[in-house]
């Protein structure tokens, strides 16, 4: 979870992945930076949105190099460490980006830490396996999220937020390596839908905790801060991130 991390904007989620690349600009997404910081408000918002996903970036790496332990083959760990190191990329992006706007990079994240590594402890993987469908699924819930948020963003923020997104080569991956293991055994598909199934219902519980716990985001998110959501299109997003999570379960063989 990068709020969850690890992208996927493959064609199994194109309807969320284009939100953000394809929606009419205007507003604040018509602004650069400097132009929408001096709405106190919504620069607070977006330091807590970068704070959110510079912390989901560094526990992606952290669970990367964790997964690679698990990994059954050389090939395999080598994959997964080189997938750690392009999200510890992305977290110097962010913390980087927090700086030059004037934010201490550790208190912007420190609201995040809590809740999201308590969503990593109650979704621990037991094996190889179920730690890529949690990358695969759970992550990219969060994925498809940032996007949908960034079609409403200053342009500046926007692209540096859709930059950390982009896949770091886990999706593709994940869909081979989990296909394989129920091709050899059909029965390892059952569990991993039952897995994935509840890694969905954990990332948009937390998600929603996280907004509604910190205000500058929640008014964002419901159209209290310039062009923002309103509450009609906060229920259309998820429906979008739900029939994303529902294509993903198809690519990797499993029933939603």
């Amino acid at each position: 979870m990068r709020f969850m991390t690890t992208s996927d904007k493959p064609e199994n989620a194109a309807g969320t992945a284009e939100t953000a690349e394809t929606a009419e600009v205007t507003g604040i997404a018509a602004q650069d930076w400097a132009q929408a910081a001096a709405d106190p408000q919504y620069r607070a918002a977006v330091v807590d949105l970068l704070g959110a996903l510079a912390y989901g970036e560094l526990a992606a790496f952290e669970r990367l190099a964790e997964d690679a332990k698990l990994a059954p083959t050389l090939i395999d760990k080598a994959e997964l460490a080189k997938m750690a190191a392009a999200e510890f990329h992305h977290f110097e992006r962010l913390r980087d980006r927090l700086k030059e706007i004037g934010e201490e990079p550790t208190r912007a994240m420190e609201p995040f830490v809590d809740a999201l590594d308590g969503f990593h402890k109650q979704t621990a993987p037991s094996d190889w396996l179920e730690g890529l469908v949690k990358a695969y699924v759970g992550d990219s819930i969060a994925s498809d999220f940032y996007r949908e948020v960034a079609a409403h963003l200053d342009a500046d923020t926007r692209g540096l937020v859709l930059a950390v997104l982009d896949d770091t080569g886990h999706a593709e991956f994940a869909v081979e390596k989990v296909r394989a293991a129920i091709d050899e055994d059909p029965r390892v598909g059952g569990r991993l839908a039952l897995w994935a199934r509840r890694l969905m219902g954990e990332a948009l519980s937390q998600s929603q905790r996280v907004v509604a716990d910190r205000d500058a985001l929640s008014t964002m998110l419901v159209g209290g801060v310039a062009d923002g959501f309103d509450l009609a299109e906060v229920g259309r997003m998820f429906s979008r991130i739900t029939e994303a999570h529902t294509k993903r379960m198809a690519a990797l063989g499993l029933a939603a």
